[in-house]
């Protein structure tokens, strides 16, 4: 939703600086009709453009995913760092490949960005007393549910009792059974 409503308001917000462009020009030389055009089409081998490795060595690079994949982007929350277009994914890549590059471990990267960021930086948090609400919490949500609703059910029973049936009433549900 939130990603829908910052693309209406960067549209409304470009209409309104092309709207305000226009009338502008139209203040400065009433007169003189305004025309806006494109710029001229790049040549297509331009277009045509290779990425430029962000490291010399893949294998590094091999490792550099590995890791970020493991790793939540701290702007967008809901990516990892090796999905994220932010451009604080792009420093903490950085900083994970120089890591790697002074031959850090996998795991004294994490744990380096762990102590600097907390483990909120980890897809999958370790499970330690300070993330035992994080693994177990929604399992303890759950149960606590169950039984609150077992004990709901229960005393709704118990207060709809049945009533007893008239030899009349039970006669006319015989006879409205076999019909």
């Amino acid at each position: 939703m939130t990603y829908v409503f910052s693309l209406k308001f960067g549209l409304v917000s470009a209409v309104v600086a092309m709207c305000a462009m226009t009338v502008s020009a139209q203040v400065v030389s009433p007169q003189a009709p305004v025309q806006i055009s494109a710029p001229a089409p790049a040549p297509a081998s331009d277009l045509i453009r290779e990425a430029a490795p962000l490291a010399d060595d893949p294998k590094l690079e091999a490792r550099l995913v590995d890791i970020s994949q493991e790793l939540r982007c701290l702007v967008c929350q809901n990516e990892s760092l090796a999905s994220s277009h932010a451009e604080l994914a792009d420093d903490l890549r950085r900083e994970v490949r120089d890591l790697i590059r002074q031959g850090k471990t996998d795991q004294e990267v994490k744990d380096f960005l762990v102590a600097r960021y907390g483990d909120f930086v980890l897809y999958r948090p370790e499970v330690k007393p300070l993330t035992w609400v994080l693994w177990f919490g929604p399992f303890l949500l759950l149960l606590v549910a169950a039984v609150l609703m077992g004990v709901y059910l229960r005393q709704r029973r118990q207060q709809v009792q049945p009533a007893p049936l008239s030899d009349a009433d039970r006669a006319r549900a015989q006879k409205i059974l076999k019909a």
